[in-house]
This record gives C-alpha cells, sequence and structure tokens, in this order.
C-alpha cells in the first residue's frame, strides 16, 4: 500500500474518534486539520461511511438516532465554542415548561448562514458556567436562571424555572441569589422576586 494511502487510513480512526464525541458529527474543517484529505472524505460520503448533514458538517453513518442529536448537532457545527444555554438549557434541565422552538446556544460567533432552527447569542462562558450533558456541553441551572432573567421571559415563567430548579435539587436559593447580586440590577430584581414567589 503506498505510503500516502496508509497515513489517510490511519486518519479515518482519528476522525470517527472526534466524531464519537461530539454525538457523531463533525466539521469538514476539523476532519481537514486531523489530515484528511477532500478526496477521502469524498470517498467516505461515496461509500456512505458518512453523510452531509448541513454545509460543512458531516455525521458517521452507523451514528443511531438519539433524543440529543439537535444540540450535538449545532454545538458540533460550532467546533466545541458552542454550549445549550436559555430556553433550551431549561429543557434539558428540566426547568419550567418554556417548551422552546429552537436550540438556544450561546457562543462567541453568529449562528450557521442559513439556518432557521438556531438562535444564538454571543457569549464567552467560564468552566464554572457548563457542564457536560455528554457530547455536548450545557450551561448550569444557576446560570441558566441568570441568563432567562436577562433575557426578558415573562416573570411567571421565571418564577417557574426558579421554583423547579430548588424543587429538584439542581440550584439552592442561597447560590442563586449570590450570583444574582454580581449580576446587573433589573437581573438581580428579576431573580430575587422568583425566589420570593417560591420560597
Amino acid at each position: 500500500m503506498p505510503r500516502a494511502d496508509r497515513a489517510e487510513d490511519e486518519v479515518f480512526p482519528m476522525l470517527a474518534d472526534l466524531a464519537r464525541r461530539q454525538g457523531g458529527y463533525l466539521t469538514a474543517r476539523q476532519a481537514r486539520a486531523a489530515g484528511c484529505s477532500p478526496a477521502r472524505l469524498r470517498a467516505g460520503l461515496t461509500r456512505s461511511d458518512l453523510y452531509q448533514v448541513h454545509t460543512n458538517l458531516l455525521r458517521l453513518a452507523y451514528w443511531p438516532a438519539g433524543p440529543f442529536d439537535e444540540y450535538a448537532k449545532w454545538c458540533a457545527w460550532f467546533e466545541g465554542t458552542a454550549t445549550v444555554s436559555h430556553q433550551s438549557a431549561a429543557q434539558l434541565h428540566g426547568l419550567g415548561r418554556l417548551r422552546p422552538r429552537l436550540v438556544h446556544l450561546s457562543a462567541p460567533t453568529g449562528a450557521p448562514v442559513g439556518v432557521a432552527e438556531v438562535a444564538v447569542r454571543r457569549a464567552t462562558l467560564t468552566a464554572r458556567d457548563v457542564e457536560s450533558a455528554g457530547t455536548f456541553v450545557v450551561t448550569t441551572p444557576q446560570r441558566t436562571i441568570l441568563d432567562l432573567a436577562d433575557c426578558g421571559i415573562a416573570q411567571h415563567m421565571l418564577d417557574e424555572v426558579v421554583g423547579d430548579a430548588l424543587a429538584i435539587g439542581r440550584a439552592d436559593a442561597d447560590s442563586i441569589a449570590a450570583a444574582a447580586a454580581a449580576a446587573p440590577d433589573r437581573v438581580a430584581r428579576r431573580i430575587s422576586a422568583a425566589l420570593s414567589a417560591t420560597c
């Protein structure tokens, strides 16, 4: 086997390992950065090892469908810089009944061009603000509450989110109040009202 072909064969398992960590997804740019040539990617698509999900976004063909695919897909598109947040994070944590129509993400850059099902808020989060959900990351319940108070959902909906977080033990009143104290006044007032309504 020619050396170049052998090198390409060694690259594909690395791509599969990367895709597994991202729910079966990877970007064409990630594949190229790992040393996979455009010809090898085309061959993978032709042989149905991969299929194209969106512009520059691929998925392992054998990866099983799962209930959190939409979150993993769009976080993979951002190559590890996006976090599921706001209404989508609340839904994942079982807080409130917000039922978002879009996937809400926080990321340092905007949404993919031509994608109507994703709402992206530009933000850079710290490790303390996020937690792993397996193949993607999501804001912590406490950070989710802060984000929702800031984004302007109705107060009764915020009250329900805070009440659920307390009821199921995903956050405690003292830590929520402490985080709110460092937030802008409007956010702090809304969270204080939610805590008063539920405690």
